[in-house]
């Protein structure tokens, strides 16, 4: 009950910018997340030999052809259960040989894509995707043993884990459960799912990105089984050079809809599992290296990467083998599935809060000029019931104070200086879920 009066008291007064924990649905599928299933579907992809994607094709138990039949099977098992809930079919586009050194001949790229469909914005989309694929040392050996245990049946299991769990609610926004393939050979299905989402003209709201969520103990010798990464660029790609110009004047360097993506999980997290400590990195991925949101944010869409906090790369795209004493390879017995239901349930809590909320505003004016104040301005959201004003110190990482209106399309903040923090807006559902902050791409006059 203390947490419902906290949420009422906060609806006319500045509040620390956290959500209320008012929505027990959300409890219910923290709980529902199961690790045991988990162990076992990423047994059985381990069980297949390589998920090479350039692999056979053909074989009932071993390939890539095996894993993603495997996987299709799964959701259109989960999709039974829930009354034919989920749309399930193969995306693929044809890789020709030579479009990179890792592309050794002529291959389709085969991913796996689960649509549960929103009962009121059926085109807006929300994304979870793991990887099917694994490799060893030598990125163009398609045949020895690469089990792919973490890197990734983790995150595939995580997906197909967060299908089973939120097949069994009804959401407004629609949720895609993908399994995509040819990450490791240059991130091949993700390219094709941004593409096909931009000829069918899909309204996509974000993507999660899960790329290994099983490793507890990092090569530095830090065991942690509670802290996760949320890596996100931050401003698109996409952008325009009007847009560039006036991020220099007006600011916004770190307030892209990927970041933003990010900092609403960060904070879904700490309200429903504050026992977990999501890191915010700001770059794009780790140095040097690539993942499947990339493919996303070329396209202008909101994409994270969520993964462990502590890799160990002993165990990444490794020949299995032992050397001066260290066991070489991307073994099952180093997944921590405790710790991956965790990851899977930070997920899952993630997409079902954003496809019960509306969506974010399509733009914010602001204005405040040398004056005492800072008026914002936004179009009215569709099932929207109120708004929350967030701001942030400008060298905060995520939002630090917030304000809900009610019956208002504008606002002004009196007695805060516009020059000394950054401003953003979220659109609040009758049932309390918010949508991603909008950042201010207007000025008003």
């Amino acid at each position: 009950m203390k947490n419902h009066l906290f949420f009422l008291f906060c609806w006319s007064l500045m509040c620390p910018a956290v959500q209320a924990q008012s929505d027990m649905r959300i409890y219910e599928m923290i709980q529902n997340v199961n690790s045991a299933r988990l162990a076992k579907d990423v047994q059985t992809l381990v069980d297949f030999g390589t998920r090479h994607t350039l692999s056979d094709t053909t074989s009932h138990t071993k390939g890539i052809g095996a894993a993603r039949r495997f996987i299709k099977q799964e959701f259109e098992a989960i999709s039974a259960a829930c009354g034919g809930c989920l749309e399930v079919y193969y995306q693929k586009s044809l890789i020709q040989k030579g479009s990179n050194e890792r592309i050794f001949e002529d291959v389709w790229v085969v991913n796996v894509v689960a649509v549960q469909k929103g009962n009121k914005n059926p085109n807006s989309y929300i994304m979870m995707s793991g990887d099917i694929d694994s490799r060893i040392s030598d990125p163009n050996n398609a045949v020895d043993t690469s089990p792919g245990a973490n890197d990734n049946a983790s995150g595939m299991a995580g997906t197909l884990e967060a299908a089973r769990v939120l097949s069994q609610y009804s959401f407004d926004n629609s949720i895609v459960y993908l399994g995509l393939s040819g990450e490791e050979q240059g991130l091949f299905g993700g390219k094709g799912v941004a593409q096909m989402a931009i000829d069918q003209q899909w309204d996509v709201i974000g993507v999660f990105n899960n790329d290994m969520i099983g490793n507890i103990t990092g090569v530095d010798g830090v065991i942690d089984n509670r802290t996760f990464r949320i890596f996100s660029e931050p401003t698109p790609v996409t952008e325009s050079e009007a847009e560039r110009r006036a991020r220099r004047f007006y600011g916004g360097e770190v307030d892209g809809v990927s970041r933003q993506l990010a900092r609403y999980v960060f904070n879904t997290t700490k309200t429903y599992m504050p026992e977990m400590n999501p890191m915010m990195v700001y770059r794009l991925d780790r140095f040097g290296r690539g993942g499947h949101h990339r493919p996303f944010n070329d396209a202008g869409f909101a994409g994270i990467r969520i993964m462990e906090a502590h890799e160990n790369y002993t165990q990444q795209h490794q020949d299995l083998r032992i050397e001066n004493g260290i066991s070489y390879g991307d073994r099952i017995e180093h997944v921590d599935f405790d710790y991956a239901a965790k990851l899977t349930a930070v997920n899952t809590i993630n997409l079902a809060a954003l496809a019960w909320a509306p969506l974010a505003p399509s733009q914010v004016s602001i204005g405040g000029i040398v004056a005492p104040s800072v008026s914002l301005k936004w179009p009215p959201v569709n099932r929207a019931v109120a708004y929350k004003i967030y701001w942030r110190k400008t060298t905060s990482p995520t939002w630090e104070y917030s304000r809900v209106v009610t019956n208002t399309t504008e606002f002004t903040l009196d007695g805060i200086v516009v020059d000394n923090f950054f401003f953003g807006v979220a659109a609040i559902g009758a049932n309390g879920h918010e949508s991603i902050v909008t950042f201010p791409n207007k000025i008003l006059r």
